[in-house]
């Protein structure tokens, strides 16, 4: 079962509550999605230590209802 673009923003806002979060279906079937995430939480990661954080708020969905994301995640900019 594929999931909505309101609930992937939904997990990311549940764990990154300052999250300024945009999510985008690329090809309109619910299952390929790109999202960018800009959270003061990123500041002093690496881009992986980000994206891990962003897999982490998806609580196991990555492979099973959501099938593929596209991340851009950033700390704000000063």
């Amino acid at each position: 079962m594929a999931m909505s673009a309101a609930e992937i923003e939904a997990l990311i806002r549940a764990a990154l509550p300052d999250a300024k979060v945009t999510i985008e279906d690329l090809r309109g079937d619910g299952d390929h999605y790109a999202a960018t995430v800009v959270s003061a939480a990123f500041k002093g990661k690496t881009r992986v230590q980000q994206h891990q954080m962003v897999y982490a708020a998806l609580q196991g969905r990555m492979g099973g209802a959501l099938h593929a994301l596209a991340l851009q995640t950033s700390p704000p900019q000063d």
